[in-house]
C-alpha cells in the first residue's frame, strides 16, 4: 500500500526508531518478529477468536437517521463504544499481549491519558495472568477517576506521574523510562500509532479490523464497500488509523480527521499538532511536534484527556503533509456541543475524544447522497463529570 510504512520504518519523512541503546535489542527483536507472529495461523486464530467471543466484534455500523437529517447525508456511526471495556483500545491490547507472550515477556507496562488504553491493558493482563503497571499523569487521574479505579480493580498498579503537565505526554515518557530499567522481561504495550517503529505499524494493523468491518458492513447497508467520507478523531491516532487503513489507496474516499483545538489554535491552550507542529522527535519517532523556537516541546491542552498529546502518529503526519487526509481542529466548546447533540438526537453518549470527530460535521457541506462513516471510538461514561460540569456551568 502506498501510504503504509516502508521497510525502514518510515511513512515518507516521518517515523523511524530513535531509542536509547539499552532499548535497541527490545525494539529490534520486535521489528524482526512482529509480522511473522501476526501473520501466523496460530496468532490469527487466537486473536480473531478473542475479538469475536471476548471483545464482542464485529461492532455495529449504525445509520444515525436523525443526525443524517441534521447534516444532509447518510451518516453511519462505527460503534467502537460497544466493545468490551468501552472503546477501540481493546483491539490493540489483545493483539499486543499475544505478541508479548510469544516473545516470552511476563511483565506489561503501558501509558494512558483518558484511561481507556489503561483499562484495556489491565483487562488483557488479567485475562493472561501478567503483571501490569500503567503510567498515568496526575491531572488525568483526577479527571478520569472511574477508569483509575477500574484499572486497580483489574489488578493493575496505576503509577501517578507528576512531571510536566501531568498528562499523556508525561505518562508516555515515564513508561519509556521504566522500559529502559527493565528491558529483559518487560513488554511496552503502546496505545496509539506513536513510538518507535514497529509500534505505529503494529498498532495500525491491529486496529485495521475497524475498516475491514466497515467494508463488509457497507456492502450490506449500501451495496458498495466504500464510503464517500471517513471521519475520526486523532491524538496519537489509533482509532483513526484503524478507520482508514483499508481505504488509504482508495481515492474515492475523503478522509477528515479531528484534532483537539482546545481553547483555540492560537490561544496557547491547544493540542492542534498538525496545525501548529514542526518536524521533530518525540517518544522514539520523527513526526510533527508542538514545540517552541528552541525545539522544546510545548505543553498541550485539551478538555479530552486522550487527545492532549503534543505529537501525532507518523502515518497521520505523512497523510496530512501529502494532502491525503484533511485534519481540522475542533475546540473544546465545539466538541461539547457535538456530544450533547448526538446524545439528544440518537441516545448515544460519546467519549470526549469521539465528540471531537462529531465536531467535524458542522464544518463540512455534504450532499444528500454522500455516505459518511464516523467512528465513535469510545463511550462517554468516563467523561460524565466533565459533561455535567459543562451542563451546570455552561
Amino acid at each position: 500500500m502506498k501510504w503504509t510504512v516502508d521497510e525502514n520504518g518510515y511513512y515518507g519523512e516521518f517515523g523511524g526508531a530513535y531509542v536509547p541503546e539499552i532499548l535497541y535489542k527490545c525494539v529490534e527483536d520486535l521489528r524482526t518478529t512482529y509480522l511473522n507472529v501476526m501473520q501466523s495461523e496460530s496468532f490469527r486464530s487466537e486473536y480473531e477468536s478473542l475479538l469475536r467471543d471476548y471483545v464482542g466484534r464485529p461492532s455495529p455500523l449504525y445509520l444515525a437517521k436523525r443526525m443524517s437529517e441534521r447534516y444532509g447525508c447518510r451518516l453511519y456511526l462505527k460503534r467502537e463504544d460497544l466493545n468490551h471495556t468501552g472503546a477501540h483500545k481493546i483491539n490493540n491490547t489483545i493483539g499486543q499481549i499475544l505478541i508479548a507472550r510469544r516473545l516470552g515477556k511476563r511483565r506489561i507496562i503501558a501509558e494512558t491519558g483518558a484511561g481507556q488504553h489503561g483499562v484495556a491493558t489491565a483487562t488483557v493482563c488479567a485475562l493472561m495472568n501478567m503483571e501490569c503497571v500503567v503510567y498515568m499523569g496526575e491531572t488525568d487521574m483526577e479527571r478520569q477517576r472511574v477508569n483509575v479505579e477500574k484499572m486497580k480493580m483489574l489488578g493493575a498498579k496505576v503509577q501517578p506521574v507528576i512531571a510536566g503537565n501531568r498528562t499523556l505526554k508525561d505518562a508516555t515518557s515515564e513508561a519509556i523510562r521504566d522500559w529502559c530499567r527493565h528491558p529483559a522481561d518487560t513488554f511496552y504495550i503502546i496505545g496509539s500509532t506513536v513510538g518507535p517503529h514497529p509500534y505505529p505499524d503494529m498498532v495500525a494493523r491491529l486496529q485495521s479490523v475497524i475498516s475491514e468491518e466497515i467494508r463488509q458492513q457497507l456492502l450490506t447497508h449500501e451495496g458498495r464497500s466504500h464510503p464517500d467520507y471517513l471521519v475520526a478523531c486523532v491524538g496519537g491516532g489509533s482509532n483513526a488509523a484503524g478507520t482508514i487503513y483499508h481505504y488509504l489507496d482508495d481515492e474515492r474516499v475523503k478522509i477528515i480527521l479531528a484534532e483537539a483545538g482546545g481553547l483555540g489554535v492560537e490561544s496557547g491552550k491547544t493540542a492542534a499538532t498538525i496545525r501548529l507542529g514542526q518536524t521533530g522527535i518525540i517518544h522514539g519517532a520523527r513526526t510533527y511536534v508542538i514545540q517552541n523556537e528552541d525545539g522544546q516541546i510545548e505543553e498541550p491542552y485539551s478538555i479530552s484527556a486522550g487527545l492532549d498529546y503534543p505529537g501525532i502518529g507518523p502515518i497521520h503526519a505523512n497523510l496530512a503533509l501529502q494532502g491525503r487526509a484533511s485534519v481540522l481542529p475542533v475546540n473544546d466548546d465545539e466538541a461539547l456541543a457535538a456530544a450533547y447533540e448526538l446524545t439528544r438526537l440518537e441516545g448515544i453518549i460519546p467519549a470526549l475524544e469521539s465528540a471531537h470527530a462529531l465536531g467535524i460535521l458542522p464544518k463540512v457541506t455534504f450532499r444528500p447522497e454522500d455516505v459518511v462513516v464516523l467512528t465513535v471510538s469510545g463511550r462517554g461514561d468516563k467523561d460524565i463529570e466533565t459533561y455535567l460540569n459543562h451542563f451546570t456551568n455552561p
